[in-house]
């Protein structure tokens, strides 16, 4: 017997997962809809006050997102006879009232609409579902996922003591999906050199998500993979091969050594790198040249290269952070750098972490685009 108890427990588990993933038949889910119908119609006939006829959308509704187009046609039927049966039920007790006219229960047009509405917007859905070939529970799911591992791949891995970095990215509209996107991984020997990639990509909020989310990965993936000068021609040629129509990109990759404070920015098309110098007490522009990604094949990117002394602060954007309509964009980033100075600059090592959100809040807090923004200093 416990061996039949186990064996039952795991086939209902493995049922439950099956039906979760999507992978499983939904007759359990049916079922469960279809009791639901007579049980709000019993609801309806004894008090109709609480349980009124259009209380039927919440099977109907909830079949929308839990069944298959082909059974949701079913529960449909279920719902469609429960109103029948509450219609004809309450007409009886109207024609049997000693006064047919105070008598105000029943099935009215207009429930029957609000019910039929529902059910052909749930019908709707669970064919474009099925169209797009992702299961309900697993939908919402996946795009969380997504967008999870779009923020974990654009993590800054852990530094060695005496370096330090802060990253925010904030999608336009406050949406979840940005077009702008990091990549970022400790290579070389022993980890020792620190490669973050900034990218922008055409369009803004959901309209370049997609987009982001593929180049996303392939840029991680091309991350450590190739010597640093060519990572931007090859990621050049990956979206070259896209064919969008609207493809192009701009990005800035920065290659870092994190023994001894030299780095190399190599753009294209991207925003200026802006360098703080601690001794000076004055930021330099590092403005390296190359064209955009996805625009022609065999673009050659040069490179600029600096070194980041104790004290420094190297700080990359996209142009949400510093594009003012009307205005010069050198005036955008003389203003970001002026709050740069005010909030990472002049500010204690403790506290900087959080500096790229305040960044943000501070200067483009209520800018219609995708905004991003990379701090990094060395102690």
């Amino acid at each position: 017997m416990r061996a039949a108890l186990y064996r039952a427990r795991r086939r209902l588990r493995r049922t439950g997962v099956d039906y979760f993933r999507g992978d499983g038949a939904d007759w359990w889910a049916f079922a469960a809809l279809a009791l639901a119908v007579p049980v709000l119609v019993l609801l309806n006939i004894a008090i109709p006050d609480w349980a009124p006829p259009t209380a039927l959308v919440l099977p109907v509704l909830a079949g929308a997102l839990l069944l298959r187009p082909g059974t949701l046609v079913l529960l449909y039927a279920v719902a469609a006879g429960g109103l029948i049966a509450e219609s004809l039920v309450h007409t009886g007790e109207r024609v049997a009232s000693a006064q047919p006219e105070a008598y105000t229960h029943g099935v009215t047009p207009g429930a029957a609409l609000v019910v039929g509405a529902v059910g052909v917007a749930g019908l709707l859905v669970a064919q474009f579902r099925r169209r797009i070939g992702v299961p309900w529970r697993g939908g919402s799911t996946m795009l969380f996922d997504l967008r999870e591992r779009i923020r974990v791949q654009g993590r800054i891995p852990q530094l060695p003591d005496g370096w330090h970095t802060d990253t925010a990215l904030r999608p336009a509209g406050g949406q979840s999906f940005s077009g702008d996107f990091m990549a970022a991984a400790r290579t070389g020997p022993g980890g020792r050199v620190l490669e973050v990639v900034l990218a922008d990509v055409s369009g803004k909020g959901m309209d370049a998500g997609s987009r982001s989310l593929l180049l996303s990965g392939a840029f991680g993936g091309l991350l450590g993979s190739l010597p640093a000068h060519d990572f931007l021609p090859a990621a050049n040629g990956y979206l070259l091969r896209q064919d969008w129509a609207e493809g192009f990109a701009t990005a800035v990759h920065l290659v870092v050594d994190l023994d001894t404070g030299e780095y190399e920015l190599l753009s294209a098309g991207h925003l200026p790198g802006m360098h703080r110098l601690a001794g000076a007490g004055y930021w330099e522009v590092k403005e390296a040249e190359g064209p955009l990604l996805g625009v022609y094949d065999e673009a050659k990117f040069e490179g600029v290269r600096g070194i980041l002394g104790p004290g420094d602060v190297l700080m990359l954007c996209t142009d949400g952070m510093v594009e003012i309509p009307g205005r010069d964009l050198a005036e955008g980033m003389d203003r970001l750098m002026g709050e740069a100075d005010r909030l990472v600059a002049a500010a204690p090592a403790a506290i900087r972490s959080g500096a790229a959100v305040r960044l943000i809040d501070t200067v483009a807090k209520h800018v219609n685009d995708d905004r991003a923004v990379l701090l990094i200093w060395r102690r």
